[in-house]
């Protein structure tokens, strides 16, 4: 077994055609591009992709290859994942050359042998280079060809960086001077991802809605900021692809996911200080503004280099758990508290804020100048309310939710309704009464 670790990018055609010149400033040995054909292979009920497996055999020239990827993490366009490869001396699918080991407990491998069947194939070319970069060797490989299954396909322009000797941060900071040149983003999808959805057909993927962040139980208050990241980059990268797809209304759903970033380090700020972000906030407003403009492009900004600069350091802020260099040893104790009552807290410190903020409205026009604190608050909430019942937390948020929407249509005459609504309904969350608060500062 290995682990793999890499960083895979959707790279434009213009900008892969710059891709050697820019590795020339590194010394590097180069492998001249080889034809390299995929099958990857499911069950007919999904059942690898259930446990979070990926199944292929890899041919090129005479020499076959199969691999088996399974569960592993991936944060942003960072991948890592273990891996068992297996050399074949012809391209027949035979599961029993893997290590028993890696099969969950009630698997029966022959029978599973059995049940697989091709599902779709990737058939590109790969060029390669071996770069020397600080003090490890990064393999930059760049595929181009396509993804198809049944009648469906569609092209693939790929650069994988992948981590041969050395250390994760270089990787991070190599694939950071790639992006200057813009032309890149990072892709969140492996190839089998892509496969999978095209031999489904390819659905029409809907916006989705920020939800209610679940944590697994006695998390901890670093487990959840570190979760409350994920989820923002996870939507982000959801509402880019389908806004490259032409979804308009997906750019709304890039920058609620941004706003949950900055939510995230607002809610946290006490534990981790300011200056801990201080660089990934300054990309994030370079970000914000270029969103902001009024022509936005979704092919001009998702592969610019402010986009993807801003989701590398994201990136590296995560996966090297960068705010520990900035916290002392009282600072990480309270990091290392329980989640749930950190969560009671903040709900009740929002729900009196809340409180304050709209029971003191006498015109309607102050309505509008109080949304942007309403929405942010109410991003913190579904954050924060994964310990309650569903039901509970979904019914508090409808009535704020119905009272943003008439701020946002300018439903004048429902303001106030909504308002009162909003404001009469009791708290889903634990009281915090002065003994929590207390013992939380």
């Amino acid at each position: 077994m290995t682990i793999e670790i890499e960083l895979k990018f959707i790279v434009k055609p213009e900008a892969a055609a710059k891709l050697t010149a820019q590795l020339a400033v590194w010394p590097h040995q180069h492998t001249p591009a080889v034809v390299l054909t995929n099958i990857y292979f499911e069950t007919p009920d999904n059942q690898l992709r259930r446990w979070d497996m990926g199944l292929r055999i890899r041919g090129f020239g005479e020499h076959y290859e199969m691999t088996l990827k399974t569960a592993g993490q991936t944060v942003g366009g960072l991948h890592q994942r273990p891996e068992y490869n297996v050399d074949l001396t012809k391209p027949e699918l035979d599961i029993q050359l893997l290590p028993a080991e890696i099969w969950p407990a009630e698997c029966d491998v022959a029978a599973l042998q059995q049940q697989l069947r091709p599902l779709f194939s990737t058939h590109f070319q790969r060029e390669k280079w071996l770069v020397s970069y600080q003090n490890s060797e990064i393999e930059v490989a760049f595929d181009q060809g396509e993804v198809s299954a049944v009648e469906l396909s569609e092209p693939l322009h790929e650069i994988e960086l992948e981590l041969k000797i050395g250390d994760r941060d270089d990787l991070l900071a190599f694939a950071a001077e790639l992006a200057h040149n813009g032309g890149l983003r990072l892709g969140s999808l492996s190839k089998a991802a892509r496969g999978y959805a095209l031999a489904q057909g390819k659905p029409q993927q809907a916006l989705r809605p920020l939800p209610v962040m679940r944590l697994k139980a006695k998390a901890t208050v670093e487990e959840g900021m570190r979760a409350a990241l994920l989820l923002a980059l996870n939507q982000w990268q959801y509402h880019e692809e389908l806004w490259l797809r032409g979804d308009a209304a997906a750019q709304g759903g890039v920058q609620e996911a941004l706003d949950t970033v900055r939510e995230a380090f607002s809610l946290f700020g006490a534990l981790v200080p300011r200056k801990a972000n201080s660089e990934l906030r300054q990309h994030l407003t370079a970000l914000e503004e270029t969103l902001a403009e009024a022509e936005t492009d979704a092919q001009q900004l998702c592969y610019s280099p402010v986009s993807l600069t801003t989701q590398l350091a994201l990136t590296h802020w995560l996966v090297t758990e960068h705010w520990r260099q900035f916290i002392d040893a009282k600072a990480d104790a309270r990091l290392q508290g329980s989640f749930k009552r950190f969560a009671d807290i903040m709900l009740g410190r929002i729900g009196a804020d809340l409180r304050e903020t709209f029971s003191r409205i006498h015109q309607n026009n102050e309505y509008q100048d109080k949304a942007t604190r309403l929405s942010r608050q109410l991003i913190a909430v579904r954050l924060l309310s994964g310990s309650y019942d569903v039901q509970a937390v979904d019914a508090w948020l409808e009535n704020w939710q119905q009272l943003q929407q008439a701020i946002r249509d300018q439903q004048q005459s429902w303001l106030d309704t909504w308002c009162r609504k909003s404001l009469k309904q009791p708290a889903f969350w634990l009281n915090s009464g002065s003994k929590t608060r207390a013992e939380s500062e």
